[in-house]
């Protein structure tokens, strides 16, 4: 394929991998950070106690997690058809992306979360600090730089996500690698969307990589 062709192809393409990964990401932490928060807060030793809640919710997201996205993919489909109005496309694989995004989220925030010294909070509840403000005002803060290092890497991770998608209708690099590149022997297609999946990776986990140190430098 010749580089006229090629070149708006790959640009359209990488449109739409960055939006699937985007809206994805965006809703998944919607759903994936207050969620790993509760996973902190509600173990036995939490500012706010409920084993039986938190053990409940622990075995949903890693039932959920469990699950091969490409998997998920398929066991969504008529869910994915009743909310989005259709299976396949780009659009489309926005909402098994969330679904199998967000629970992988919850544990990197309760990761990052748990990275927070038991000292502060322990401060901060002496100086009468409500469970809302040691939410807001101790363990987000504190947690910054690691949490910012968790979102590069599950952006990373929903955007390998999208590339398997392209097996089930999705669009984007990786449909154009697989479906216009591998499938019809046209290399230098595959090759040329791979390389700039590759890139992509590179530029956030480079970037995450730098926002993160800059955060913890100026956090101490």
């Amino acid at each position: 394929m010749t580089w006229d062709k090629l070149t708006p192809l790959l640009w359209s393409s990488m449109q739409e991998t960055l939006y699937m990964t985007f809206w994805s990401s965006l809703i998944s932490y919607i759903i994936g950070l207050p969620l790993g928060v509760l996973l902190v807060i509600t173990r036995r030793s939490g500012i706010r106690p409920a084993p039986t809640f938190n053990a409940v919710l622990g075995v949903v997201i890693n039932f959920l997690r469990s699950i091969p996205f490409i998997i998920m993919l398929a066991l969504l489909f008529p869910v994915t058809r009743a909310v989005i109005g259709t299976a396949i496309g780009t659009k489309s694989i926005v909402f098994p992306l969330i679904i199998s995004a967000f629970p992988y989220i919850a544990r990197m925030v309760e990761s990052s979360l748990d990275e927070v010294d038991q000292g502060i909070i322990e401060a901060a509840q002496s100086m009468g600090s409500n469970n809302w403000q040691i939410i807001w005002k101790v363990l987000l803060p504190e947690a910054v730089p690691s949490l910012v290092n968790g979102a590069a890497i599950s952006i990373t991770t929903i955007l390998a996500y999208t590339a398997m998608a392209s097996a089930a209708g999705g669009g984007g690099l990786g449909a154009v690698a697989i479906v216009k590149g591998l499938n019809v022997r046209k290399f230098d297609v595959m090759y040329s969307a791979s390389l700039l999946l590759v890139a992509l990776v590179q530029i956030i986990t480079v970037f995450g990589g730098r926002l993160t140190r800059r955060l913890d430098h100026k956090h101490r």
